[in-house]
């Protein structure tokens, strides 16, 4: 990753910040975008703190003109090899429980934001001889979660613009795969059982890791490495590929 620059979005915390801090480690460039400019700040804080380089920028990625401004700011000081789309939210409910608004929350910050940051790059890409694009989807796009009917939708689509993005810049030297994780422990996890089952977060949280059938939730830092994996020029001949890293669960249920 040494003289790679690489923005990743949603880096203020969990699995975004994890790569953020696997990449600078490596010796990447980061640029962090994310909502929450104080989290963002505080993992770029912590970067420097081990010898690494990042910066922060603050920006909603479901809004084009916000992601255009700050991806000209990123561009405009140097190359850009990697992007990595990973600032996304969550919602529980099933079709009749989803909310129009719901529904077009959860299909803008998921899709559109992805496809926001992945067209303010592919150019720029093109003109410097290519890069990478890694988007986070999740097992949601292949299995039939229980109440995940906006979540699901949305990874779905993340895999399939990861597809299409793979297929049209091939020539360009633009690689674009995905990763689908199940249940990775973030502080997500941990707010959503305290608000869901007060007094009952362990005994959720095993339930939670039991579904996967190695036995446990994965870590914030797993995903990170096969990121790193297949952001670097080790990956150079894979692209268009979803990856799962899921404990076993798309395969080895039963």
């Amino acid at each position: 990753m040494r003289g790679k620059t690489a923005i990743i979005t949603g880096a203020g915390s969990g699995i975004g910040r994890a790569i953020a801090i696997k990449f600078a480690r490596e010796g990447a460039d980061v640029r962090i975008v994310d909502l929450d400019l104080a989290a963002a700040q505080s993992v770029a804080s912590e970067i420097s703190r081990a010898g690494g380089t990042a910066n922060t920028f603050q920006c909603d990625v479901s809004q084009q003109s916000q992601v255009k401004d700050v991806f000209q700011q990123v561009v405009g000081a140097g190359r850009v090899h990697i992007l990595v789309n990973n600032a996304g939210i969550s919602h529980v409910g099933k079709l009749e429980t989803t909310s129009e608004d719901d529904f077009d929350k959860v299909f803008a910050v998921n899709v559109k934001g992805y496809y926001n940051c992945m067209l303010a790059i592919v150019d720029p890409m093109k003109m410097s001889g290519g890069g990478a694009i890694l988007n986070l989807a999740s097992i949601a796009a292949w299995a039939g979660l229980a109440d995940r009917f906006a979540y699901s939708m949305s990874k779905g689509a993340v895999v399939a613009m990861t597809y299409s993005v793979a297929r049209d810049y091939l020539t360009h030297k633009i690689r674009c795969n995905c990763i689908s994780p199940a249940r990775v422990h973030t502080p997500f996890v941990d707010g959503y059982l305290r608000k869901n089952y007060p007094g009952r977060e362990s005994e959720m949280f095993q339930k939670l890791s039991a579904t996967q059938p190695i036995g446990r939730m994965g870590e914030p830092e797993e995903v990170a490495s096969l990121a790193l994996f297949l952001c670097s020029d080790e990956a150079a001949f894979i692209t268009g590929v979803d990856y799962p890293i899921d404990g076993g669960f798309l395969h080895l249920h039963g």
